[in-house]
């Protein structure tokens, strides 16, 4: 556990709250013990990590809208950036979790590390206060902020105004397949405008894959919308 404080760049004066943020479900379970899960940690992480966020990019950028400040957001929140920070803090190796969810591969799972993201946070919160909670938003999430901000056009939205101005069309994005493990999936998205193939994309999540297709459609469809 030194290591990962290490990493957090916390040191907690009470360990059990770090245990119990690193219980999964599957564990508590087994110990018969529901309330030994983290998901009440979760609960409580999300919720101040969206706060966090959506206090800074609210403070920092007065130039940004509504809807470019939801997007910012919703980008360094969601699932795939808190796997990116699960990754960084080689948090899986510190999961505890049930026989059959650690057979399966569980401490590569997704959705388990970013909620024990979240959970940490939350530990974090508790033991030193939302001060100690800022530093380590600041330390793993924000600091990817300006890129996120430069790099969020939703492109979906984009192609979506752009069909529009033609009524009648429909746009759909189907989920062709989905290749590799787990901790490594790639998802393969195709648009159709009006039931037609327009282009594809790929992405390390089915909302990545469905951006990079709209992005691949505007371009064939008005190069110089995008």
């Amino acid at each position: 556990m030194k290591t990962l404080e290490e990493k957090l760049g916390y040191t907690f004066q009470d360990k059990s709250l770090l245990e119990h943020a690193l219980a999964h479900s599957s564990w508590a379970n087994e110990s018969r013990d529901k309330l030994a899960s983290n998901e009440r940690l979760e609960f409580l992480g999300d919720s101040i990590l969206g706060m966090v966020v959506t206090d800074h990019l609210y403070r920092s950028h007065p130039d940004l809208l509504e809807g470019e400040l939801t997007r910012a957001r919703a980008c360094l929140v969601c699932e795939e950036s808190l796997v990116e920070v699960a990754q960084t803090l080689g948090l899986g190796e510190y999961l505890r979790l049930g026989r059959g969810e650690a057979s399966g591969g569980g401490k590569y799972r997704p959705s388990i590390q970013a909620d024990a993201v979240e959970a940490v946070l939350a530990a974090v919160y508790l033991d030193g206060g939302i001060g100690s909670a800022r530093k380590m938003i600041q330390k793993y999430i924000l600091s990817k902020e300006l890129k996120e901000i430069s790099s969020s056009r939703d492109y979906k939205t984009a192609l979506q105004e752009l069909v529009q101005r033609d009524g009648g069309q429909v746009l759909k994005y189907l989920l062709i397949k989905e290749e590799g493990p787990d901790h490594d999936k790639r998802f393969f998205v195709e648009v159709t405008l009006n039931g037609a193939s327009v282009t594809g994309g790929d992405g390390r999540s089915k909302k990545e894959a469905e951006q990079a297709a709209a992005k691949a459609a505007l371009e064939v469809l008005s190069p110089t919308e995008s």
